[in-house]
């Protein structure tokens, strides 16, 4: 069976037709881009397990403004664009089906090559009581602090402090930085993780369908100086 690939237009009739908000003055100023216009799926694709059979419209949607993800099957939600040196910030919030054995899923960022479960590209966990730890997908090379190794897994590192989450139901804020071949994570206002020595610093970005329901909003990059 071939992968289930959809773009927004595909997920949304008349997509063309919804201009990407301004934004305040403040992001003008600022130079945030907003990559979620709260609408709809313009500039993002779904990708979903080929192996499942699944209505996108269904895994991923928008309502209120907020990005609903269902949670399976599992897949993502990918940038049509590749991103380097940028700040990412974003928040979460998890929703009330747990399908699998915990509420999880991810951001990934630096993504590169072909679709697939799971693409080559770092992982910002977001596993609840996890989030901000790193998972080097498809032996994705970053240097982290081995003391953080997690010793059963090699390509899991730990974050460096606990308790940063909020309760269940209410909103986190992910900032992630992508600084030439470094990478840092900072969950609501703490930094939680760092590496440097990234094998790649350019690439999309996704949001993971990985088992739970969770909701995402308030989704923006700002640009780096190179």
């Amino acid at each position: 069976m071939k992968p289930i690939v959809v773009t927004a237009g595909m997920l949304v009739v008349g997509a063309a037709l919804f201009a990407m908000p301004s934004g305040s003055a403040d992001e003008k100023d600022n130079g945030w881009i907003q990559l979620f216009n709260g609408k709809d799926l313009s500039g993002w694709s779904v990708y979903l397990d080929p192996k499942q059979k699944a209505d996108p419209a269904k895994v991923f949607k928008v309502q209120d403004g907020i990005l609903i993800c269902e949670g399976m099957p599992f897949g993502y939600l990918i940038t049509d664009k590749e991103y380097e040196n940028y700040v990412l910030k974003l928040q979460w919030r998890w929703g009330q089906k747990v399908h699998g054995r915990g509420r999880n899923s991810g951001v990934f960022v630096h993504v590169v090559g072909p679709n697939q479960i799971w693409p080559k590209a770092v992982e910002a966990q977001l596993m609840a009581d996890h989030a901000g730890d790193f998972w080097l997908v498809d032996n994705f090379k970053l240097k982290v602090d081995a003391k953080r190794q997690d010793p059963r897994i090699d390509r899991h590192y730990l974050r460096m402090k606990d308790h940063v989450e909020k309760a269940v139901g209410e909103w986190n804020q992910y900032e992630i930085t992508c600084k030439g071949d470094s990478i840092r994570l900072v969950i609501n206002g703490q930094l939680v993780n760092e590496g440097s020595d990234a094998e790649f610093s350019k690439g999309k970005i996704l949001l993971q369908s990985e088992g739970s329901e969770i909701h995402f909003k308030d989704i923006a990059l700002k640009q780096l100086p190179k």
